[in-house]
């Protein structure tokens, strides 16, 4: 059985206590889930989860109860409301309000318990929506935001804030990671209010099932967007809360401490649809409604600071989007 191990980071060796208690807030949702499993494939044994029934984020005094009473090392903060443009545009109350909550509620409450160790999952919707390509971590803050989901960037916009500023006054060592666009096993196919890939394969998959003749796709097709597989994000994770802490403050700014965690490459909605309509092995046409929101012409990430800490994706989008289809497939009766 795994105690402990070593790592090489910066050729500096950098122990991993397996025996850590290592809580994964929101350990149902696709990131979650894919951190459980690779911390759990890694050696560690005591991976400590809640359902939403046992501990209700968004109620403080729960939140700050449960922190007291369970002896925690390390936290994963995946637990978030997340959902694609309709969602975002249909319910901006309960993106902004229950985010808030549960990035509050967690961060105080880890500090208040003395855990030192916290790594906060945003989203690349943090950036203006002019922002330069590819998008700097620097870049945050700079001009407006997506209409479409600001009050869900409002929210991860002050995790990562907290973050900095527990950090700053009381010495802690919270990190934020930045994904951009993920998908891959565990994710939303809600018919409304899921993001693009899996709304496509959805769609494509059902059109094929059908035998329709078209599928027709949101917006006009040329919005490029950048996309992650689940599993290399979970990776990423784990890589950026390891990192030595003199390694992570040599490389990041006390006021803008997040990373951008990326593949550098994007796609048109159109080349990603025609990808998983071969994916899916939809043979009809593809339309695209040009009277639906666009969102973001463009949102690529420079990840060049976590490449340059170590890390860098290894799944390419064809075998990622085979991946969440034979997911999908397996599940659909979930959806």
């Amino acid at each position: 059985m795994k105690m402990s191990a070593e790592i090489s980071v910066y050729g500096k060796k950098m122990s991993q206590n397996f025996e850590e208690n290592v809580f994964v807030a929101g350990h149902r949702g696709m990131v979650g889930s894919a951190i459980c499993r690779q911390l759990s494939d890694a050696g560690y044994h005591n991976i400590i989860t809640r359902t939403h029934a046992e501990l209700d984020l968004t109620n403080q005094a729960a939140v700050d109860n449960f922190f007291a009473q369970t002896k925690i090392d390390r936290v994963y903060l995946a637990a978030a409301k997340v959902g694609g443009i309709h969602a975002n545009n249909t319910y901006p109350a309960d993106f902004i309000y229950q985010n808030l909550m549960i990035e509050a509620n967690i961060i105080h409450a880890a500090h208040m318990s003395n855990v030192q160790h916290l790594l906060f999952l945003g989203s690349s919707c943090i950036y203006p929506k002019l922002a330069i390509q590819p998008m700097h971590e620097t870049a945050l803050l700079t001009g407006e935001l997506e209409p479409t989901n600001e009050p869900y960037a409002i929210a991860k916009i002050t995790g990562i804030k907290l973050c900095e500023s527990y950090n700053r006054q009381f010495g802690r060592n919270y990190r934020s990671v930045m994904p951009t666009n993920l998908y891959g096993p565990g994710d939303n196919y809600h018919p409304e209010n899921s993001h693009v890939i899996p709304a496509l394969i959805r769609r494509f998959h059902e059109a094929k099932s059908n035998n329709s003749t078209e599928v027709i796709v949101w917006g006009s097709g040329t919005p490029r967007r950048e996309f992650l597989h689940v599993d290399d994000m979970a990776a990423a994770s784990i890589h950026v809360m390891n990192l030595p802490e003199n390694i992570w403050n040599d490389n990041v700014s006390p006021m803008c401490s997040h990373i951008n965690v990326g593949c550098g490459v994007d796609y048109s909605i159109r080349e990603l649809a025609e990808m998983i309509a071969n994916t899916v092995q939809y043979k009809g046409s593809i339309t695209f409604d040009t009277s639906k929101p666009d969102g973001t012409p463009r949102k690529l990430m420079n990840s060049q600071t976590l490449k340059q800490l170590g890390w860098e994706p290894k799944i390419d989008i064809k075998e990622g989007l085979t991946d969440a289809y034979k997911w999908y497939i397996t599940h659909m009766d979930a959806h």
